[in-house]
């Protein structure tokens, strides 16, 4: 047995300062990807954002510059510099060296705040290669910098000045992080979010690595993010119901907006930080939404005596809601601020919600009227589809042991292994069905295209043959019975042509994922098969060469031209391309159907060769506008949609 290697106190190391943050900044910034990237943005801008919610800032600028830079200025009152006694370097200094070191613990610098750890602005001087500040306060300019969190000298009294604010340019590590490219839509969007959730505060944005620029402001605020979030979309009033009310030190905003869409659109924030998974304030809100329109409907017999009342999911179908509370002391459930965890914001915003949305009511019959009467058309679907989901389990369609006729389900059970090819018509079926690796690889043809969900209920769903295959092919069940616990394949393909149909086909699976098996895309299981355009063929018996799009097949003739005039090979420039590169015949694929078993497994299905892009959800609000312009029923939104993004669209056979 060899012998133990030696354990003990020189064995421990010991980070100081920000060393922990360039050891392992994932930990403090979740990725060294184009995420945690721009987090850095985030990080520095909250800053200014707190300072506008507090009410000493009214601008909020971004400037990506030419050299690769970031600038966030402000119009606020500036870090303090003066020194500290606990650290004996001036405050800026502190903020920008010491973890867990700002104005947001509870020293009275902020009454709310969205950054909470104390460890943004340090965080991001650590991993920045140059940070400066420049701060103006008292009359006078102050300046700092850093290399890589150190300071590169003290901090230097300037020239005097008769505004005041803070600015920070910094430049992120590129041996950190695995891209420095900062996205300026990402910057845009943002900005927007933050003029729309801070009522007075102007945000401006300018890339001078392009010229473009662009600033917002929104008198309305998250009334005006409402009106933003319904754009396309057919609204049952256009009025947007909003009450503002400060209860104790908390202070709560909610804005709503009804639509004749079938889905529920609730954002959430706290201190202006988004949390998707909601919190107490969501339940508070949903709560009070669900009694209000029951007792509304009750009182003015809209709902009858021996009717059921409403459920929470009728009382909100089609409803647009931006709900935002701002606090002193918000907990967070986990670093990543997914959820709002403080108890006592539920009653708060349960009690201003339910109270004055049950004035709005009152004072607006009209529009009362058609929220419960939409609410009552959902409640009737609901117990239709209930009525056809029992029927379909009843006859063993939808549960139970056996699967659809036409899925050939392979013979592994161990979900992790397991793929589903759900695939176009029964011609690339029959080709799929033959070529795949029958072990590990499942294939689900579907008969034409699936229904459009976007404009249809789930009772019309579940009568619908092609769309209820799939959910029993996925095990996963659908609305109330949805469980990611019986999902039967961990990659799930959908593997259409590269033609108008087989792209429509291909969106229509995203929306019925998107809209009712979101959980799958998020836990990263829905892929999209890229199967060749073209095959280029050799003489004779050579391995021929498959292509999956135009800059490729480009790429490839002009190697092989090049490479062939280097051998000293006679080109004839009258030839085609693909015979001056030495091949016999360039074929365009027009379908899967057109390939045998072996070339559409080798190709499009070999785990070793297959070209796949998993769907991820980036952006679930611009996700959700995009559904409901190519799939909802506004036809003027769905023309300039494709105008507009025609230019961009490559290897579509049309």
């Amino acid at each position: 047995m060899s012998k133990q290697k030696e354990y003990d106190a020189q064995q421990i190391q010991v980070l100081e300062g920000l060393e922990p943050v360039r050891k392992r900044p994932g930990m403090y910034i979740g990725s060294t990807g184009s995420v945690g990237l721009h987090h850095l943005i985030k990080e520095i801008a909250d800053n200014s954002v707190d300072e506008a919610i507090a009410g000493f800032c009214t601008e909020v600028h971004v400037t990506l510059l030419a050299d690769g830079g970031i600038r966030v200025r402000d119009n606020g009152r500036g870090i303090p510099v003066d020194k500290m006694a606990k650290t004996g370097l001036s405050a800026l200094e502190t903020v920008l060296t010491v973890l867990h070191a700002g104005g947001k613990f509870g020293g009275g610098g902020y009454k709310v705040s969205s950054g909470l750890h104390g460890v943004g602005s340090s965080v991001v001087n650590a991993l920045s290669t140059k940070f400066m500040a420049e701060i103006h306060k008292d009359g006078y300019i102050y300046t700092q910098e850093y290399e890589r969190g150190k300071p590169t000298g003290p901090l230097k009294k300037g020239a005097k000045v008769d505004d005041s604010g803070t600015i920070m340019t910094f430049y992120p590590d590129d041996t950190i992080f695995e891209t420095v490219v900062i996205d300026y839509q990402w910057v845009v969007d943002y900005l927007r979010h933050q003029a729309y959730l801070t009522k007075g505060i102007r945000t401006f944005v300018h890339d001078e690595r392009t010229g473009d620029r662009c600033s917002f402001y929104f008198e309305g605020g998250i009334q005006s993010y409402v009106k933003h979030l319904n754009i396309g979309k057919e609204v049952v009033d256009d009025d947007v119901f909003y009450v503002e009310k400060e209860v104790k030190d908390v202070a709560v905003e909610v804005a709503l907006q009804y639509t004749h869409s079938y889905t529920e659109t609730i954002n959430a924030f706290a201190n202006n930080v988004f949390n998707p998974d909601g919190g107490t304030h969501l339940t508070g809100f949903r709560s009070a939404l669900t009694r209000v329109i029951n007792d509304y409907a009750r009182k003015n017999g809209l709902l009858k005596e021996k009717e059921e009342n409403l459920s929470g999911e009728d009382t909100r179908e089609g409803i647009t809601a931006v709900i935002l509370v701002k606090m002193p002391d918000p907990q967070f459930e986990g670093q990543t601020k997914n959820k709002l965890g403080n108890p006592e914001i539920r009653g708060y915003v349960e009690t201003v919600m339910a109270e004055h949305f049950n004035y709005y009511l009152e004072e607006n019959p009209a529009v009362a009227k058609k929220i419960v009467g939409k609410a009552l058309l959902s409640a009737r679907a609901r117990k239709a589809a209930r009525a056809a989901r029992d029927n379909i389990i009843r006859k063993g369609v939808l549960e139970g042991s056996g699967l659809p006729g036409k899925l050939s389900d392979c013979s592994s059970k161990d979900p992790s292994q397991s793929e589903l090819y759900i695939v176009e018509g029964d011609s690339a079926g029959g080709s799929a069905k033959g070529g795949r690796d029958s072990k590990t690889q499942a294939i689900l043809p579907l008969r034409g295209k699936v229904l459009n969900v976007e404009r249809a209920r789930l009772d019309k769903m579940l009568g619908n043959n092609e769309i209820v295959t799939l959910i029993k092919a996925l095990g996963v069940g659908i609305d109330e019975q949805f469980s990611m616990d019986g999902l039967r394949y961990h990659r799930i393909i959908i593997m259409t042509d590269a033609d108008v149909d087989g792209s429509h086909i291909s969106t229509l699976l995203l929306t019925f994922f998107f809209r009712f098996m979101k959980p799958i895309i998020d836990g990263g299981y829905l892929y999209l098969a890229k199967p060749p355009l073209f095959e280029l063929v050799k003489p004779g018996k050579g391995e021929n060469t498959f292509i999956y799009d135009e800059a490729e097949l480009d790429r490839v003739l002009e190697e092989r031209i090049a490479a062939r005039k280097a051998e000293g090979v006679k080109i004839n420039p009258d030839d085609d391309s693909y015979k001056q590169a030495g091949f016999n015949e360039q074929k365009r694929y027009k379908g899967l159907g057109e390939m045998d078993a072996e070339q559409l497994y080798e190709t499009t299905m070999n785990p070793d060769k297959r070209v796949l892009i998993q769907v991820k959800v980036q952006d679930a609000e611009k996700s959700d506008a995009i559904f409901n312009k190519l799939m909802g029923t506004e036809v003027e939104l769905r023309k300039n949609f494709i105008q507009a993004h025609a230019k961009f669209v490559k290897d579509l056979d049309i």
